[in-house]
């Protein structure tokens, strides 16, 4: 039986990223599924829509839009109903329009797809093209449609028993200039990167991220991104528990309450 892959992204089931990681998926199976939000949920993180019903848009018989729901929406409802006993072997999730890097992927939908895929017993990968939003708000999907296919085979011929899933970023370069592909750590930040950001309208204001915190570790996604061309593949934990806190923590008590 053939690899299973169902497709999510945050920009939404029109944007052309997905189409883009259509492709990829079709070089690698020809059981592709796509369930994405109805529109774009860039941000929306992990979020489901508990309390708040919502319906699916059927495309084509394997193809469908999740109206108001966001990317961990989407995978649940392809993973536990829409691919009926079957569930995907393998979600991808992008491809992001820009790139998702150090503390950033923690509100990043694209990264919520994957980890949710991985949550739910599949391969969870999140892709996505980097820009240089400084040159230009168009994206060049080239070193995502050359490389795409050829990354996820590179995963999935190294993954184990591990209980992750991964980011990936494709470098803002022509494609002859990417170096490689690069295993990094994200980037850590001092601190966040999300802030308060004035409108132009009175009263009113953005969350946005109008800058990066510095220092920036050269060995990093972020660095190794950006200065290195690399393709940066960073998997990330879903046992999110800190065994060195963990451990420290084994000595609290309760004081004055007799309790042990």
């Amino acid at each position: 039986m053939g690899l299973r892959i169902l497709l999510t992204n945050d920009d939404g089931v029109d944007a052309p990223g997905l189409a883009v990681l259509s492709a990829i998926a079709r070089q690698l199976s020809d059981d592709v599924w796509i369930v994405a939000p109805d529109g774009n949920q860039s941000g929306a993180g992990h979020r489901f829509s508990f309390g708040r019903e919502l319906e699916v848009e059927k495309r084509d018989d394997r193809h469908f839009a999740v109206v108001g729901g966001s990317p961990a929406d989407c995978v649940v409802t392809g993973m536990t109903h829409l691919l009926g006993d079957r569930p995907a072997d393998l979600v991808l999730s992008g491809v992001n329009a820009g790139q998702n890097l150090g503390d950033i992927v923690n509100c990043s939908g694209t990264a919520a797809g994957a980890r949710e895929g991985a949550l739910q017993g599949a391969i969870g990968i999140a892709l996505s093209q980097s820009m240089d939003y400084d040159v230009s708000r168009v994206v060049d999907w080239a070193n995502a449609e050359q490389f795409g296919a050829a990354v996820v085979e590179a995963l999935l011929a190294a993954h184990a028993a591990d209980d992750v899933f991964y980011n990936v970023n494709f470098p803002y370069c022509a494609p002859e200039n990417v170096s490689g592909i690069a295993a990094v750590a994200h980037q850590r930040f001092s601190r966040s990167p999300i802030r308060y950001y004035a409108s132009d309208n009175p009263g009113r204001f953005f969350m946005a991220i109008p800058e990066t915190p510095e220092p920036l570790d050269p060995k990093a996604d972020f660095e190794t991104l950006r200065q290195g061309n690399a393709i940066t593949v960073t998997p990330f934990a879903l046992q999110q528990t800190h065994e060195t806190a963990l451990s420290r923590l084994s000595a609290l008590a309760l004081k004055g309450s007799g309790a042990s």
